[in-house]
């Protein structure tokens, strides 16, 4: 019997970035999740509203050893304190370490369909995205060693933000891939980003691999993001970390999150990522199951009632990259018009650079009662964009 209740229906409107919609609107599109996060957290918050004072805070040892501990008993990777620096988000140190690392006109790599937020920190930065686009074959995202390498190789390009695992396809990226990446990043002289948000969202049987932990060229060239925000639906907290081994790199880094002050906790950013890492993990293990049973009923009613879609190979995140392209125009516009027909809100598969046309991006971590309210949408939606008798 579970002990945590992902069943539940929670009214979020008024509150929720995700849910300021219509009334008959069903959003699953941004990615954040429709459950409590781990009781645990919420014991720790109520803990520190309880304590009254709420002046500047700082960061303490829990907080890194919660850290250490977690990617160590976890994922086998031991990291060392004086690598972890505290960021109040993964995107704001994202968009430092673009400022930081590159300078104006230069050129960050992306392997698209990616993360939209990638191209906010380049481009408002006064950088240009480089796509450097994955291969769809078999139903999964590879990687164009040869295209990679050749876009590596251009000396505007100064740093590559690496996804992993990746959003929105879904990939763990294997030991060797990695280290590939890595190698060839060296090479050219260019810096590794590594976002690694959705890293403990895997399914059940699966674990991501941390770049850091892969070679001693990933832990030269490399910076890695982390935070809880996504594995516990707390992002609106504000917590992160950023691990740099590289001394001069890490002091660059370091510098960078400090000048455009996003190096300093609010009141619950370091109570929470401690219960979180601390005491949240059996919460987590339900989670994980309940997220790949959603998976799997999304995936098995999509290959049964809508079998002219595709959904793309995963094994990580609660998102759900889904191929439109053989429906008429390729799927051009789908998610707007399955929204205006059904309201049923889905990300666009545009946002997320070259190769996403024609795809949509659902967010599968909801109660089931939601996940089988918008698969109705969804399939109300298809019909009618295949009706269309004009192109969209």
């Amino acid at each position: 019997m579970n002990k945590y209740n992902f069943d539940e229906l929670i009214d979020r409107s008024g509150n929720s970035i995700k849910w300021d919609v219509a009334e008959n609107e069903l959003p699953m599109w941004v990615a954040d999740m429709d459950f409590k996060t781990s009781p645990a957290i919420i014991e720790a918050l109520n803990q520190r509203v309880k304590h009254g004072l709420y002046g500047y805070c700082d960061i303490n040892d829990e907080w890194y050893d919660a850290y250490i501990n977690w990617w160590d008993r976890r994922y086998d990777f031991k990291m060392e304190k004086e690598w972890l620096i505290f960021s109040t988000g993964i995107v704001p140190a994202i968009s430092s370490i673009v400022r930081k690392i590159t300078t104006p006109a230069e050129k960050v790599l992306i392997q698209t369909p990616v993360y939209n937020i990638f191209f906010n920190s380049i481009l408002n930065n006064g950088r240009v995205p480089l796509q450097s686009q994955l291969v769809l074959k078999d139903n999964r995202y590879e990687i164009d060693f040869e295209q990679l390498e050749k876009d590596l190789s251009d000396p505007q390009t100064s740093l590559m933000i690496l996804c992993n695992p990746q959003n929105p396809g879904g990939n763990i990226w294997d030991k060797d891939t990695l280290a590939k990446i890595g190698s060839l990043c060296k090479k050219y002289g260019v810096k590794v980003l590594s976002d690694e948000a959705h890293c403990d969202l895997t399914l059940p049987d699966y674990k991501y691999i941390p770049f850091l932990s892969v070679s001693d060229e990933c832990r030269e060239v490399g910076i890695a993001c982390y935070s809880p925000s996504k594995t516990f639906n707390v992002a609106g907290i504000h917590s992160a970390a950023v691990a740099v081994v590289e001394p001069v790199l890490r002091h660059k880094v370091w510098r960078g999150l400090n000048t455009d002050e996003v190096a300093e906790p609010n009141v619950f950013a370091v109570p929470m990522a401690v219960a979180a890492y601390n005491e949240g993990e059996e919460w987590l293990e339900e989670l994980r199951v309940y997220l790949a049973e959603n998976r799997q009923i999304v995936t098995k009613f999509v290959e049964k009632e809508l079998p002219e879609l595709k959904v793309i190979k995963g094994e990580a995140t609660y998102l759900l990259w889904i191929d439109c392209t053989a429906l008429k125009n390729g799927g051009k516009n789908i998610a707007a018009f399955i929204r205006k027909e059904t309201g049923l809100y889905l990300s666009k598969g545009i946002q997320y650079g070259e190769g996403g046309e024609g795809f949509l991006r659902m967010n599968l971590a909801c109660p089931k009662a939601r996940i089988y309210d918008g698969l109705e949408r969804l399939k109300e939606g298809i019909k009618k964009y295949q009706a269309q008798e004009n192109d969209i």
